[in-house]
């Protein structure tokens, strides 16, 4: 006799959106126990969110594994909002809440929700940034992403969790696009894993999938590695908040509420916060 089929529930928002329909999509399963890391990469697939996040409890503690639709994440910036702010609605309370995943690569890391207005909202501590170094290949990124001269700002690899590639720009940021075929392996060959176009003017961003294939509409994970870049080169103040925008050359505008502390000379930590707007629901049958 064959077993009977699971199903398991997924609750469907939209990270740094004020309103459904905008900002990233997401899909956040309260409780994937049972399932392994392939099944969820075929949910995920399945489902073709830019990325879903797989909850289960145990003892009190939260664990949580986020997946794109290539791989699974050791972090990422919207899933864990979104899921901080769905654990929450189904709380059904009003109070501010504290929520603490942890992630499968082994980190912890810690998240503040809030329900105001009838809507949610959550900041995650992104912590202190690893400043990885100043890459010396200005024209052969700025060529990759069809940019022109870049400005005097260096580019340069950072972390909160992912190693990202920040590329300051001046002008032309809704003409880029991914011109190349191996940009994994150049972002490899510079200790990075992913690039983000920064305009350091009007405080906007674009990322792609290293295939250049799939452009991203909000990414938690570099917003905070934009707030570390940001206040090293004198661009924002210590605990003053701004605001990075992202995802409108697609038609889903999305902001996130960035905010770094510290020095110029020694970024302290870095948190990222935006609102969560609510979708629907659905279930799926376990691969």
């Amino acid at each position: 006799m064959s077993s009977e089929p699971v199903n398991y529930n997924y609750i469907h928002c939209d990270v740094f959106a004020t309103r459904p329909y905008s900002g990233n999509s997401l899909a956040v399963f309260i409780n994937s126990e049972g399932l392994s890391g392939q099944q969820m990469l075929t949910i995920t697939q399945e489902i073709r969110h830019f990325e879903s996040i797989f909850l289960s409890e145990k003892n009190g503690q939260i664990s949580a594994r986020v997946f794109d639709l290539f791989e699974e994440l050791p972090f990422a910036g919207h899933p864990i909002i979104g899921a901080a702010c769905a654990l929450h609605k189904q709380s059904g309370s009003d109070a501010k809440r504290a929520w603490k995943f942890d992630m499968n690569g082994g980190r912890t890391v810690s998240v503040a929700s809030e329900r105001r207005d009838g809507r949610y909202f959550a900041t995650l501590n992104q912590g202190c940034p690893e400043m990885l170094g100043v890459v010396d290949a200005k024209p052969l990124f700025a060529r990759a992403f069809n940019l022109d001269k870049l400005p005097d700002l260096p580019i340069e690899v950072i972390s909160t969790g992912l190693k990202y590639l920040i590329v300051p720009v001046e002008c032309g940021l809704e003409r880029a696009h991914v011109t190349v075929s191996n940009l994994g392996g150049k972002l490899r060959e510079v200790g990075a894993d992913f690039a983000y176009l920064f305009d350091i003017r009007t405080f906007e961003g674009r990322h792609w999938n290293n295939d250049g294939i799939m452009e991203d509409v909000a990414t938690g994970s570099a917003a905070g590695v934009v707030g570390a870049y940001a206040m090293k080169h004198g661009l924002v103040q210590s605990g003053k908040s701004f605001a990075l925008k992202q995802g409108h050359f697609i038609s889903r505008p999305s902001e996130i509420i960035v905010t770094a502390y510290g020095t110029s000379k020694n970024v302290e930590r870095v948190t990222v916060a935006g609102e969560v707007a609510f979708v629907g629901s659905g279930e799926v049958i376990a691969p």
